[in-house]
């Protein structure tokens, strides 16, 4: 989230139990990721279970809730994010 920045960008789901987070992006821009290969890109129509807005459920809760306005995040940010240079991993203390 740092690597993005305050830069506009979507709902965010975060899964604490093994330390994942989803972005959501246009389904017909994904292929945009196809090299940056730290993050998987699921196809459009893959399915995600979700906890309430509000809600925490299963370990899962929203890092950006969903806002009503349909912004998803810029893949171009998100690659940048996740490139060369941009994240690593730093282990089980990494939250």
């Amino acid at each position: 989230m740092r690597r993005i920045g305050a830069s506009p960008h979507g709902p965010v789901l975060a899964e604490t139990r093994r330390g994942l987070a989803w972005w959501l992006l246009p389904p017909n821009l994904a292929d945009e990721l196809d090299d940056v290969t730290t993050l998987n890109v699921h196809p459009a129509g893959w399915e995600l279970e979700c906890p309430p807005v509000v809600h925490s459920l299963g370990g899962r809760w929203w890092l950006e809730m969903p806002d009503g306005r349909g912004e998803l995040t810029d893949p171009l940010l998100l690659g940048a994010a996740f490139g060369p240079g941009g994240y690593r991993y730093e282990g089980e203390d990494a939250w």
